[in-house]
């Protein structure tokens, strides 16, 4: 039952972080005119799409991890490895996505960084970075004592989740701010609910349940990677389902 509700919240997620990252593009491309990089508003219409994928669907995933049972055996180097790797990923899509809205404004000569979104946001950023280098320094590299690892540990958790809820409220701000710009006129205000309207107030909700989901799974104490001689029969329970999945993946596909 325990690893049955691990692999489903697992499966829940890849599809709500895919929903969060195709409805964002959609809602650019149908109703906001599609992309271009000309300092246009079709270069702005990059950073909703870029931010989500990075600081959201991106930052949750590497975030997960070390909650997965084969993380929980053999060496850690490859996870952290990975670990840090996807946090880089997320952090270069979320520059170009800043690239793109700041382009905007220059060309646009819209004043920068005005707005409780973009304060939100820049301080979100701002945060990753600081936690990426500092994850980085010591706990990727090896000079840094055990004392001190264990020290920093709760800390880079607690910043962690901190990132991933500032991003939420950072992109949940963002959209109700371009709606409240676009929707303003009187054909079509906002506050009657166009499709438009619907469609990014779904998104919204997509983007909350994606970062609610990643919270529970990261403070789910079941499912977080285990002390050495310390693994709890949930987790003994989990790895062993893990391992039968896999034998039972490479059985299927094995060559006649």
């Amino acid at each position: 039952m325990a690893s049955g509700w691990f692999y489903m919240s697992c499966m829940v997620l890849g599809s709500l972080g895919s929903m969060c990252i195709l409805f964002t593009t959609y809602w650019m491309q149908y109703w906001r005119g599609g992309f271009a990089w000309d300092g246009t508003v079709l270069m702005f219409n990059w950073h909703p799409v870029l931010m989500v994928s990075g600081m959201v669907v991106l930052y949750g995933a590497a975030s997960l991890v070390y909650r997965l049972p084969a993380s929980w055996v053999g060496p850690k180097l490859p996870w952290k490895v990975l670990h840090a790797a996807l946090h880089l990923l997320a952090f270069t899509v979320t520059v170009v996505g800043l690239t793109a809205v700041f382009g905007f404004h220059n060309h646009s000569k819209i004043t920068h960084l005005y707005s409780l979104h973009s304060w939100l946001g820049i301080t979100t950023v701002a945060l990753f970075a600081c936690q990426w280098f500092l994850g980085f320094a010591v706990f990727l590299l090896p000079w840094a004592s055990q004392w001190l690892r264990s020290l920093l540990k709760p800390v880079h958790v607690f910043f962690g989740a901190c990132i991933l809820s500032l991003s939420i409220a950072s992109v949940i701000s963002g959209i109700n701010e371009k709606l409240f710009f676009v929707l303003k006129n009187a054909t079509r205000p906002y506050s009657s609910l166009p499709g438009e309207a619907v469609f990014a107030n779904s998104t919204g909700i997509l983007v909350v349940s994606f970062g609610l989901l990643v919270l529970y799974i990261l403070l789910a104490s079941s499912w977080r990677r285990p002390d050495p001689g310390a693994l709890t029969d949930r987790q003994v329970w989990l790895l062993v389902s893990h391992y039968r999945w896999d034998k039972a993946k490479k059985a299927c596909f094995a060559p006649c």
